[in-house]
């Protein structure tokens, strides 16, 4: 099991956790929200019946465990006056894999697939949107060539190690004759 990687961003001087486990990147939406107030604005996004109706059809795509009568009754309550979710609520209630909220200090917050954050982003300002994907796209474009680079010197190291070790056997032949 791969262990799970951190990295930053800087988007318009706000600095921004990614988490990388496997192929999935999830966006800090805490660290998002602090550009433009505080977590109530996650809160806020989640009210809403676009947004849930968006999170519904995200999950219903890549979430097999997925609890649709769960979504179903935010999704007819969402807008409403008296109607408030919470990162950690949506979780529980509909097995989301999509959002993951995180307790603590250092670490903490909630923190949404690269697809979701997106639209995080979007409902929070287009500019910054914009600028979160092209941070991002950096930021991988960079991890796409270091690993590009870690291919070629293994490469390179196996075949030298390949080249050493043909020179040792044919040495070893000859002195023996």
């Amino acid at each position: 099991m791969r262990k799970e990687k951190k990295s930053t961003i800087n988007v318009q001087g706000t600095e921004i956790t990614i988490l990388s486990h496997n192929e999935d990147d999830f966006i800090c939406l805490t660290d998002m929200a602090k550009k433009f107030g505080d977590d109530n604005l996650i809160y806020s996004w989640m009210r809403n019946r676009n947004t849930l109706e968006f999170l519904g059809i995200w999950e219903q795509i890549h979430n097999p465990g997925f609890n649709s009568g769960e979504f179903e009754t935010f999704r007819k309550e969402s807008g409403l006056n008296r109607f408030h979710l919470t990162p950690k609520k949506w979780i529980e209630a509909t097995q989301s894999i999509g959002i993951q909220s995180r307790a603590g200090r250092y670490g903490g917050g909630t923190f949404a697939h690269r697809d979701l954050a997106f639209e995080f982003g979007s409902w929070l300002s287009p500019e910054f949107k914009l600028y979160l994907i092209k941070e991002f796209q950096r930021l991988k474009e960079e991890e796409n060539q270091r690993l590009s680079l870690d291919w070629n010197l293994n490469r390179m190291l196996a075949k030298i190690n390949y080249r050493i070790h043909i020179a040792k056997i044919k040495h070893t032949n000859t002195a023996n004759i």
